[in-house]
C-alpha cells in the first residue's frame, strides 16, 4: 500500500509537469499529433479553445469530447452519452454484440452559446443530437429520432433553419425541425451532390464523412473518397447556397491522410485536421497546414503531410488520452477516471471501486464461453509508437471456471490472465491471431496475487504484442508467444487494453485489480 501511494504521488507530479513524459516533443509539434485511435474527428474553435468529438462506436460511455489549447495537446473532458441504447447488441446479451457499429462519425457544433454533438447509429436505427452549455461539465441533453442519417454534418444556417447533409457518394440535404426533434415535414429534402467521389477522377465507390464549413460567404463541404488503386483522398465541394450548385475539387492526397475538416487559429492561420489508418493501433489524427488559393483550400506543405508543425510541442498522451489508475478515490472523485470506457454497456451491479478501497472489483454475474462476449471489460486505448500496460490482480475469490486478467482487445485478441480450473489456478496466455482463441501456455500459480503485463510495438506498423507475468513485481517472465495484431473487422477499432473477469461454470466469483499502469514505451521486461 505504501508503494501504491508512492506511485500515486509520482503520477501527480508527472501530470503537473507533463514535459517529463517520454513522448514529449522538443521544439515543435510532430505528426501524428495523437498516436492513438481517435478517428472521425470533428473540431471547432470557441475563442482560444478547440474542442473535438470522435468515434468510439460500441464503447460506453460514448461519443467522447476532447479539449485543446493548441491543436496538439488534447485531453478527454466529457462524453455526450453514457449509453446509446438498451438492446441486446449494446448489452452483449443473447449472443449479440455491436462490434464495429454503435455510433459512428459525430459532428460537433457551437451555435447561440450552446454546444451540439450529433451522431447516428445503425445499431439503434436513430440519429442523435446532444446539447450542452458546458462541454466539459455537462449535462448533455439528448434528442433522438429516426432514421439514422449516415455520416452527417449538422448545419445551423444563417436564416435560422437547421439541416443535415448526409450520405455516401450521393449526398442529401434534409431540413430538421427548429427544435431538432426530427425531419421537418415539407422541409427541404433533396440530393445536392450526385457523386461526391467524382472530383477524384475515378469511380471510387466512396464519398462520405461530410463536414460543412462557412467562409467568406461560401459553403465548403469536406469528404473522403478512395480512388481505385489509389489512397484515401480529401475532396472538397463549394457553393454559394446549400442547395447548390456545387463544384468539387480534389484538394489533398498523401499517405492516405484524409477525412476531417478545417479550423483556424486566433492569429489567422488555417489547418486541416485529418486521420490516417495506421495498422492495429487504429486511425490516428494529423494536423496539416492549409492556405487559400482562388477560394479553394490548399492542404499540406508542397502537397505533403509535414513531419513537424509550427505549433507547440506535444507533451505526450498521458494523462489526457490514456492514464494510469491506482483505483484510489478521494471524496468527490468520479468512480472511474474519464479515460476509461467499458466494452459495450456495463452491468453496474457487478463492478465497484468502493467495496474494497483502492481496488477495482469485477464480479461475474452470468456464464460466458467467449471473451469478446463477456460484459464489464474495462478498457483504455493503446498508444504508439510503443506502449506497456500492466496490472496487479488478486484472485483468491475466483470460482471454478473463472478467467480474469489483462487483454489486448480486438477480434484477434491476446490475453495474459488467471484461470481457475479443477481447483487450481494457472497463469495462461491466449492468442486469437487465427480468429479463434488458442491457449498457448499455462503455468501453475500457487499464490493469490500476480502481476500481468502486455506490451505493444506499433513502430512502422510492426504491430507485435508481447505478454509477461511476474510473481513479485520485479522479475518479469515472458509467457506464450507474440501476437501479430491486426486491425480487423468487424471491430473496426484499434487495440485496447482491457481488464476483465468472466465465469464459464458458476457466477458469483470476483477478482480485485490493485492498479493499472500504462507507459508510452516498452519496458523490455524491467
Amino acid at each position: 500500500m505504501i508503494m501504491k501511494r508512492y506511485y500515486f504521488i509520482l503520477m501527480i507530479l508527472i501530470n503537473a509537469f507533463p514535459c517529463m513524459t517520454v513522448t514529449g516533443q522538443k521544439d515543435h509539434a510532430r505528426n501524428p499529433v495523437i498516436w492513438a485511435d481517435v478517428p472521425d474527428m470533428s473540431i471547432i474553435r470557441v475563442g482560444n479553445i478547440w474542442y473535438m468529438s470522435s468515434t468510439t462506436m460500441h464503447m460506453s460511455p460514448g461519443v467522447p469530447v476532447m479539449k485543446s489549447e493548441d491543436l496538439v495537446n488534447w485531453e478527454t473532458v466529457s462524453y455526450a452519452c453514457n449509453t446509446l441504447g438498451n438492446n441486446d447488441e449494446l448489452n452483449l446479451l443473447n449472443g449479440k454484440n455491436a462490434y464495429g457499429r454503435g455510433s459512428w462519425a459525430s459532428c460537433l457544433r457551437y451555435h447561440d452559446e450552446t454546444f451540439y454533438v450529433s451522431t447516428f447509429s445503425s445499431t439503434t436505427g436513430k440519429t442523435y443530437i446532444w446539447s450542452s452549455k458546458d462541454p466539459e461539465k455537462g449535462p448533455w441533453k439528448e434528442i433522438s429520432f429516426s432514421p439514422s442519417f449516415h455520416d452527417h454534418t449538422l448545419v445551423f444556417d444563417d436564416d435560422g433553419r437547421v439541416y443535415l447533409i448526409y450520405g455516401n457518394k450521393k449526398l442529401t440535404l434534409v431540413e430538421l425541425n427548429a427544435d431538432l426533434s426530427g425531419v421537418r415535414p415539407g422541409g427541404i429534402n433533396q440530393v445536392i451532390i450526385e457523386d461526391a467521389s467524382a472530383p477524384s477522377g475515378t469511380d471510387s465507390g466512396l464519398g462520405e464523412g461530410s463536414q460543412l464549413f462557412r467562409k467568406d460567404g461560401k459553403y465548403y463541404l469536406f469528404n473522403i473518397t478512395w480512388p481505385r488503386g489509389g489512397m484515401r483522398t480529401v475532396v472538397v465541394h463549394r457553393a454559394d447556397s446549400l442547395t447548390g450548385p456545387w463544384e468539387g475539387k480534389l484538394v489533398f492526397q498523401d499517405l492516405g491522410v484524409a477525412q476531417g475538416g478545417m479550423t483556424d487559429t486566433p492569429d489567422g492561420r488555417w489547418f486541416a485536421y485529418l486521420f490516417r489508418d495506421y495498422g492495429s493501433v487504429g486511425r490516428i489524427p494529423y494536423i496539416v497546414p492549409m492556405t487559400w488559393e482562388n477560394g479553394w483550400p490548399v492542404i499540406g506543405t508542397d502537397g505533403k503531410v509535414p513531419e513537424t508543425l509550427d505549433l507547440p510541442p506535444g507533451k505526450g498522451l498521458i494523462p489526457g488520452v490514456v492514464a494510469p489508475d491506482e483505483f484510489i478515490r478521494k471524496k468527490g472523485d468520479p468512480p472511474l477516471p474519464i479515460v476509461w470506457q467499458w466494452n459495450h454497456n456495463p452491468d453496474n451491479s457487478l463492478w465497484s471501486v468502493n467495496r474494497r478501497k483502492g481496488f477495482l472489483r469485477l464480479t461475474t454475474g452470468r456464464i460466458d464461453t467467449l471473451f469478446t462476449q463477456a460484459r464489464n471489460t474495462l478498457t483504455q486505448r493503446t498508444i504508439g509508437p510503443e506502449c506497456s500496460g500492466s496490472t496487479l490482480i488478486e484472485v483468491s475469490h475466483m470460482k471454478e471456471g473463472d478467467f480474469a486478467g489483462l487483454a489486448l482487445l480486438q477480434k484477434k485478441y491476446g490475453i495474459v490472465g488467471v484461470r481457475f480450473s479443477n481447483g487450481a489456478r494457472s497463469v495462461v496466455m491466449i492468442n486469437a491471431q487465427s480468429g479463434a482463441p488458442v491457449e498457448v501456455e499455462s503455468i501453475p500459480l500457487n499464490q493469490k496475487r500476480v502481476y500481468l503485463k502486455a506490451e505493444c510495438d506499433f513502430t512502422d506498423r510492426r504491430d507485435i504484442a508481447y505478454f509477461y507475468y511476474s510473481l513479485d513485481g520485479k522479475t518479469w517472465k515472458p509467457i506464450g508467444n507474440q501476437l501479430k495484431m491486426e486491425y480487423s473487422m468487424p471491430h473496426f477499432m484499434g487495440y485496447r487494453y482491457g481488464l476483465f473477469n468472466y465465469a464459464t461454470r458458476e457466477p458469483g466469483g470476483f477478482v480485485d485489480f490493485d492498479w493499472f499502469r500504462i507507459m508510452n514505451e516498452r519496458t523490455d521486461n524491467k
